[in-house]
């Protein structure tokens, strides 16, 4: 973890704050950050009802945003009006970005041809709006990139990138983001890692996904994984330095101005 005192001051890019999981104690998850330098935070939200609650939770909170979308998990539950109860939940002050949106093939939870209606639907938001947008792309990068190159946001970032480097160049060519995870951490992620070494440094940010993939040393504590958190973010940042041959605190400043710069915090 970073120390307290730590010259170090990073920002959780995609954290699920809002999730259920952390209704028992998200004051001292953000408190940890806080001490930790890991600060601001970005709310992500998966449904409309988590969008609200995110809105609500990081209002008037200066190193707290949020973003408003609907996962392709829950897709088959987007209706038409929803379009317009995502527009006027973006108008809120700490409100950086739209999503989690984008394509999952994995699971298939919501069928592929409404999976894209849904998400073509709210990229074009994103754009109408001048919103970044947050994407998950999983078994589903060609149509994703079908879509992306159709509708041109002016910002977006694949978050919890898996893809091989040859599927996200041509993300990056039009000048997109790729975010990594705790899974580059993941003895197995050999793929993730040789993504992050040819990632350029201005296409690249860190986050931790919170609750879910928390970073290897944590995974198997106590004999079960653990719940990820944000004060986790330095072993994301710790193995792209080791990745880079470049020293942590130069990570920490140029994915810091990244992370700036991309959501306009």
């Amino acid at each position: 973890m970073i120390s307290p005192g730590s010259s170090l001051s990073m920002i959780d890019t995609h954290c699920h704050l809002a999730a259920k999981e952390f209704d028992h104690d998200r004051e001292e998850v953000i408190q940890r950050a806080r001490k930790a330098g890991v600060t601001p935070l970005i709310f992500i939200a998966d449904t409309i009802e988590e969008g609200r609650k995110g809105v609500t939770l990081t209002q008037g909170k200066a190193d707290l945003f949020s973003t408003v979308g609907v996962h392709p998990h829950h897709a088959t539950d987007f209706k038409e009006e929803d379009r317009e109860i995502l527009k006027k939940l973006a108008q809120s002050p700490n409100v950086v970005a739209i999503g989690e949106i984008g394509l999952d093939y994995h699971y298939n939870f919501s069928p592929g041809d409404i999976q894209r209606k849904v998400f073509e639907t709210q990229l074009r938001l994103a754009k109408e709006l001048h919103l970044p947008a947050v994407v998950h792309t999983r078994e589903a990068i060609d149509d994703t990139w079908t879509i992306v190159s159709s509708v041109q946001p002016e910002k977006l970032v694949l978050h919890c990138c898996t893809e091989s480097f040859q599927n996200v160049e041509r993300f990056i060519e039009a000048g997109y983001f790729l975010s990594f995870t705790g899974i580059a951490t993941y003895p197995h992620a050999e793929g993730v890692r040789h993504t992050i070494k040819l990632c350029p440094l201005e296409n690249l940010m860190l986050e931790t996904d919170a609750p879910y993939l928390p970073p290897a040393a944590l995974r198997a504590k106590g004999g079960r994984s653990m719940r990820n958190e944000p004060a986790f973010i330095l072993e994301v940042a710790k193995i792209v330095a080791e990745i880079k041959r470049l020293p942590l605190e130069e990570i920490d400043r140029i994915t810091t101005e990244n992370t700036k710069r991309f959501f306009g915090i």
